[in-house]
């Protein structure tokens, strides 16, 4: 846990975080997330997890901050663009399949440049990345799927990945 009183913390956060076998980022607002990571230097850290091969896991902001960017609710009134970690040199759209507004708002991103090509993932669905390149999709159900956007030849391209079905 990094979100704890300085007070009753008694080993610093790398020691902490760099003694797991895996980091598991939960949802919630991404910006403030990354923002609070980067004062603590836990952004640092986590840097140094990926490179010791700990694995870094999450949904929803807590997958949107492994990648270059992607679209947050992580301000008020609209969704908008923010900064991850990099960790992944592609962007993201979670929730996908959720929100009608999502996908033609990665889409425009994708298009006009804003975004690289990148991975958008329905919920219970994801991608596993190993040495920061696809490995395997999985999915809990059919109806969930992951995809990898692009443009090609001037044209926005969105791929259906092939998901194996997890319980």
């Amino acid at each position: 846990k990094v979100w704890i009183s300085s007070y009753n913390q008694k080993e610093s956060f790398e020691n902490v975080l760099l003694g797991m076998d895996a980091i598991v980022v939960g949802g919630g607002n991404t910006l403030n997330m990354i923002a609070i990571w980067k004062a603590q230097g836990i952004d640092v850290v986590l840097k140094k997890a990926l490179e010791k091969g700990i694995v870094l896991a999450g949904g929803s902001a807590g997958s949107l901050c492994w990648f270059n960017n992607g679209t947050t609710d992580s301000r008020p009134k609209e969704l908008t663009v923010v900064e991850g970690l990099g960790f992944l040199p592609f962007s993201h759209s979670p929730h996908y399949h959720s929100e009608e507004y999502r996908r033609p708002l990665y889409h425009k991103n994708i298009e006009s440049g804003i975004f690289k090509a990148g991975y958008a993932m329905d919920d219970y669905s994801g991608v596993i990345f190993k040495n920061g390149k696809p490995f395997k999709v999985v999915s809990t159900e059919v109806k969930y799927n992951s995809y990898f956007v692009s443009m090609k030849d001037g044209k926005l391209v969105e791929e259906k990945l092939v998901a194996e079905i997890i319980n």
